[in-house]
């Protein structure tokens, strides 16, 4: 165990990408971000930012990755954060490859009006 207190739990991950790799677990059971309760997002989110700041102080790392999975290669069907100390030249060229950009039969605006209508945006 690295840290735990009422709201959340973090350990080690078994099969880390580096060691020092860190999962961050919600005590509460929810599958994805989406429906972590509301009131339980600061503790979940301040646990994660202190934990950040302890893997690359208390590792020497250079800085660090830290990413949710929702459902799409999400490994266990529990919300988890991961928090990955990075080195400059640690040999990960992380991006979520391949690329797909926008063109003219898939226009950034048309993504982006989606988005907001799901918000309930209207720009204001």
């Amino acid at each position: 165990m690295v840290y735990e207190d009422t709201d959340v739990v973090a350990f080690l991950d078994h099969r880390p990408l580096f060691r020092g790799h860190v999962l961050l677990v919600p005590r509460t059971h929810v599958t994805v971000l989406s429906d972590l309760p509301a009131e339980q997002l600061v503790p979940f989110f301040g646990a994660a930012q202190r934990l950040e700041r302890a893997v690359e102080d208390g590792l020497g790392a250079d800085g660090s990755l830290v990413l949710i999975n929702n459902i799409v290669s999400q490994s266990v069907p529990h919300l988890h954060l991961h928090v990955i100390p990075r080195h400059r030249k640690d040999g990960l060229r992380f991006w979520l490859g391949p690329r797909h950009p926008y063109d003219a039969e898939h226009p950034a605006e048309s993504y982006a009006a989606r988005i907001r209508d799901q918000l309930g945006y209207n720009g204001q």
